[in-house]
């Protein structure tokens, strides 16, 4: 990952107090959580980027291509080169990750399976009545080491989805009310984000209210859902399937048929040059025809919200490995900036000219615990993680910094994020991929193709010979390669039909992984990295030279 620093934004660091250098504390400890400080200069880069993909024996392992690629236009950071090279500036160059080496074989052992299943089977976002512990902390009693900007008041998200979801995915309040929000459903993202890999993860995401409205401002479930299609449409570029819906009382030819009559799809025909164009419907097509709600494909509304919870893993008395109750963390991401295509295409040209220029200069993380960190790109993202005594806390500045590599610069994501772009189509079944995996579990998922036709699972355990970027899942190596290294015909076969052979790890491992997770919990140590770590990485450098080449020879693309 390429880690710049414009000479403006020097300026910007120094003047809010962006400065780095050496913390002698504690990043968790109460009097640090708002401080605009980094002991780690290139939090951003996430501990992935410092895999070693050089083998002993045979080709070089190639995990970087599901980040590093082809990027699709309003996404002009096309950085498929990063395939082939550590291209770090100075100070990245040496791996501060070190949760990632540390043996935790011994505290593996001081934690019986009893324990930690009765600890991740203990809620920690809702109380007993329905209340949420950390939405009245925020609003009713807010710690002072929490209050960032030190004006007597929590001026970020404060939690509120129920986490209560309907027959369409739309979540309920304990009062029974509407939140906006709506679970997706979605095959995970390649590697780190496998529940075999440490932990389970759902999305909800939340459009501004005028895309809830009709068009004389009252809650429409149906231009809701329709308005979500539309927004699913111009994420993937291609058609999605509705429930059937009057077009002539929404207005809009949904389907492009030429006439106002009844449509079961949203077409996707967006191509102004050609004078083709689309349109929300409801108090956002009113809001769309004044310029005040623009609409491209590949960007999201502005106003789009999105609500991401980690989980530990449960295990059911069948044996069966699940989603847990408590969360690891509640991440949040709003989008408070539009940004157009030319502007895109602008900042990544910047980022370009500002990276051959001044190689070794890092880019500042703009933001704080309260607002969010900013991906310079319209969108800021912050979040809650749990304190040593697995309480929800407000996630502390140089704890978001990591959010801002991934759903930054970097070339395979749409819009600053992944879900949506890899959610269920309506053909794969239970609530046209609306739902939460409370609801439905992944179990039976076939597996997602790739744009050549491929399977994507597959074609990432060929590119990296295992389910992770350190190639570290002994149980996933067993279960899918043979001896020689080769691929296991009747596994992919049957991954094929059901993803959860690869993704959902043993009962054993499952367990393990909770344990090496509540390690880093207890030491209040994410700022070292917050994988789940049964054993030290292998495949991971300490230091990168300058100019290091990865040892891959052909690069391949993530869509």
């Amino acid at each position: 990952m390429r880690v710049i620093l414009p000479l403006t934004a020097i300026a910007i660091a120094a003047l809010s107090g962006h400065l780095f250098g050496v913390d002698q504390g504690s990043a968790a400890a109460p009097q640090n959580l708002g401080r605009l400080y980094l002991s780690n200069p290139t939090a951003a880069t996430p501990p992935q980027c410092y895999t070693k993909t050089e083998n002993t024996t045979g080709t070089a392992s190639n995990p970087c291509y599901v980040c590093h690629t082809d990027s699709r236009a309003p996404n002009f950071t096309n950085d498929v080169d990063l395939q082939l090279v550590y291209d770090f500036a100075a100070p990245a160059r040496h791996n501060r990750w070190h949760n990632l080496f540390k043996d935790r074989s011994d505290y593996l052992a001081s934690v019986s399976d009893a324990q930690i299943l009765e600890y991740v089977r203990g809620g920690n976002y809702r109380a007993t009545d329905g209340s949420i512990p950390l939405a009245k902390k925020l609003t009713e009693n807010l710690p002072p080491h929490w209050d960032g900007n030190r004006n007597g008041r929590w001026d970020g998200y404060v939690p509120d989805a129920g986490f209560d979801f309907d027959s369409e995915g739309f979540d309920r309040t304990s009062d029974g009310e509407l939140s906006g929000w709506r679970a997706l459903a979605y095959t995970p993202f390649p590697g780190t984000f496998f529940p075999s890999n440490g932990s389970a993860d759902d999305v909800l995401i939340r459009l501004p209210e005028i895309y809830r409205h009709n068009a004389q401002g009252d809650y429409d479930r149906t231009v809701y859902r329709v308005n979500l299609a539309i927004v699913e449409a111009l994420i993937k570029r291609r058609d999605i399937a509705i429930d059937t819906v009057d077009e002539a009382a929404l207005a809009v030819d949904l389907d492009k048929d030429g006439e106002l009559a009844t449509a079961n799809q949203v077409t996707y025909d967006w191509a102004p040059l050609q004078q083709r164009f689309m349109s929300y419907v409801g108090q956002a097509r009113l809001a769309q025809e004044k310029g005040e709600a623009p609409l491209s494909a590949g960007s999201y509304p502005l106003g789009t919200e999105f609500l991401h919870s980690v989980r530990y893993l449960d295990v059911k008395r069948d044996g069966r490995v699940a989603m847990a109750p408590r969360m690891k963390e509640l991440r949040y991401a709003r989008k408070v900036r539009w940004v157009t295509y030319f502007q895109h295409r602008e900042l990544a040209a910047g980022e370009l000219k500002e990276a051959h220029d001044f190689p070794d200069r890092i880019e500042p993380v703009v933001g704080d615990i309260e607002r969010g960190v900013s991906n310079r790109r319209g969108w800021r993202y912050s979040g809650f993680i749990e304190d040593r005594h697995g309480a929800m806390r407000p996630q502390s500045y140089e704890e978001l910094a990591t959010c801002s590599g991934c759903h930054g610069a970097i070339g395979a994501n749409v819009d600053g994020s992944f879900a949506m772009s890899r959610k269920l189509d309506a053909a794969d079944g239970f609530q046209r991929g609306w739902y939460h995996w409370s609801q439905k579990p992944l179990a039976g998922l076939p597996e997602p193709r790739r744009e050549d036709g491929q399977g994507e699972y597959a074609y990432y355990l060929q590119q990296v010979g295992n389910a992770d970027e350190y190639r570290a899942n002994a149980e996933v190596r067993a279960r899918f390669f043979a001896e020689d290294g080769s691929l296991k015909i009747t596994m992919l076969e049957r991954l094929a039909q059901d993803i959860n052979v690869l993704i959902m790890p043993s009962r054993r491992r499952a367990l393990d992984l909770n344990k090496a997770y509540r390690a880093v919990v207890e030491e209040q140590s994410y700022r070292e990295g917050r994988d789940a770590v049964v054993s030290p990485r292998q495949n991971l450098l300490r230091q990168v030279a300058e100019g290091q080449e990865t040892g891959v020879q052909q690069v391949s693309s993530y869509f």
